[in-house]
């Protein structure tokens, strides 16, 4: 392999009890995959990654001082936001774009891509929600960052911004409170996406484990330039530090899944 990253960690002070993640933040590839058999164009839309995340993870977490972790790789390799039984963890299609590096597929590539890229970058959440956690004495604050298309099949979304979410609102109800404060915002509750999703990256490291969270979509036309990513990061880490000094947001709490039992 070509000394590809499948993670990156930011650096930031671990006392000061949060996390941010940012799943799809990249859309690159290990040059053995030659673009899964996709133009070169495919990799700057969504498909591929969660355009401006990255820009948008990475001012978060200089302003705030804290911690963040990044999905080194394109989700049309192996999406890291899927449990690794969730049959679209490595999808043949997405939205019109047929990936025929990724069909057919053997058995042991497969196996291939989830030892290689998606363990690893869940590896480092991991790691690095523990040691939050072991230098706080509490459970951390985890935020995750995405971004949706402004329109889908030529439908167009009206919300900024969405709050997802599976049963655990400890975190979604100050967050969708602090954004709705702002009357130029339209931020969606589950919208456009329901945030239930068994096995997916909030279900597997807070979910099971009690720890508070929440997933903020950002519309991708707001985000899609640094001065969009900028306006955004500036709105955000205020709201972010006000969640992060309630004592509410660090304490372990189980919350039953949608989805059903663990």
């Amino acid at each position: 392999m070509d000394d590809f990253q499948s993670f990156e960690i930011l650096s930031g002070k671990h006392d000061k009890g949060m996390v941010i993640l940012a799943d799809h933040a990249m859309n690159r590839l290990p040059l053995r995959y030659e673009r899964l058999g996709l133009p070169e164009q495919a990799f700057a839309r969504h498909i591929a990654y969660d355009i401006g995340i990255e820009g948008l993870t990475r001012q978060l977490s200089a302003r705030l001082g804290v911690p963040a972790v990044l999905g080194g790789f394109s989700r049309l390799l192996i999406d890291p936001n899927r449990g690794e039984d969730d049959p679209t963890l490595i999808m043949k299609i997405s939205d019109g774009a047929v990936i025929s590096g990724n069909h057919p597929i053997t058995p042991e590539e497969w196996d291939y891509r989830v030892e290689t890229f998606h363990r690893p970058y869940h590896n480092a959440v991991a790691d690095t929600i523990d040691r939050v956690a072991n230098v706080t004495g509490r459970a951390p604050l985890v935020l995750s960052l995405h971004s949706f298309t402004p329109a889908w099949k030529s439908i167009p979304r009206p919300w900024h911004a969405a709050v997802l979410w599976d049963s655990d609102r400890r975190a979604v109800g100050p967050l969708l409170d602090m954004l709705r404060a702002d009357p130029d915002l339209v931020v969606g509750d589950n919208e456009p996406y329901d945030g239930a999703l068994k096995g997916d990256t909030m279900y597997r490291h807070c979910m099971t484990t009690g720890i508070p969270h929440a997933l903020l979509e950002v519309r991708q036309d707001l985000i899609a330039d640094e001065a969009g990513i900028s306006a955004w990061a500036a709105r955000l880490a205020p709201i972010f530090a006000a969640m992060n000094a309630d004592p509410a947001l660090h304490a372990y709490d189980v919350h039953l899944s949608r989805t059903g039992p663990y």
